[in-house]
């Protein structure tokens, strides 16, 4: 099995931001007639290139809006990057949004069975898995419950506990802890310290710069879709915040 788990090559992202919000159909026909572009290009990310290997955790830093949960996106393949390309090496768990995949009008049980099916495990392994998942979770009791009344916490706890259920090869964690309790996030973190004793990968997004020097082995900053230090975590932190 090879090394690198995760290879992202030049990797860019521009949106398409149109300029056509208000004018008349015949000023809109006389753009096209011209080849006026009718949209302008706001680039998200950059040329963002980095490897990741098997058994590491690497961590992305950055202010908001800095373009790190676009870049955990295409990582996911929720969304395709203009330029570039991303290989990942084996299966993949996101955790890219609080409550991404969920059903707000679901119970918990029913949001173990859809997330599953989306993660590509079968109905019948999910049903058998529930109650093993809801424990975990620390929501046995609410799973009957449609999960929109369900706190940030417990949307974060159960997200997390289908992710790791069976281990996937790759582990791509969005910001969730930053919304979980303190004992929470110390279960996380010591899931992922086993994780990661066994090969998983672990790409984590955080605001914690304490997370991030105590666990992970490199960190990325970004800042304006552009990756301006990778390193020792110690040194990218540094860099970060003498920045600001």
């Amino acid at each position: 099995m090879t090394r690198t788990s995760i290879e992202v090559s030049d990797v860019s992202l521009a949106y398409r931001l149109s300029r056509d919000r208000s004018g008349t159909v015949k000023e809109h026909l006389t753009r096209m007639i011209k080849r006026q572009r009718g949209y302008e290009e706001l680039w998200a990310l950059r040329d963002i290139s980095f490897t990741v290997e098997r058994g590491e955790l690497f961590a992305v830093i950055g202010a908001n809006g800095a373009g790190k949960s676009t870049l955990m996106k295409i990582m996911a393949r929720v969304v395709a990057p203009t330029d570039g390309r991303v290989v990942i090496n084996g299966a993949i768990a996101p955790m890219i949004r609080l409550g991404a995949g969920f059903n707000m009008e679901m119970t918990g049980n029913e949001n173990v069975l859809l997330n599953g099916v989306l993660l590509g495990r079968s109905a019948a392994e999910m049903r058998r898995r529930g109650p093993a998942i809801a424990e975990w979770a620390e929501l046995t009791d609410f799973m009957d419950v449609p999960v929109r009344s369900y706190s940030s916490g417990m949307l974060a706890r159960l997200g997390f506990a289908i992710a790791i259920d069976t281990e996937p090869d790759v582990l791509i964690v969005d910001e969730v802890l930053a919304v979980g309790d303190e004992s929470f996030q110390k279960k996380c973190l010591q899931r992922m310290d086993t994780l990661l004793d066994r090969g998983v990968t672990i790409v984590l997004v955080s605001h914690s710069m304490d997370q991030v020097r105590q666990y992970a082995q490199r960190a990325m900053w970004l800042d304006h879709g552009r990756a301006c230090h990778i390193g020792a975590p110690d040194e990218v932190v540094a860099a970060y915040r003498a920045s600001q």
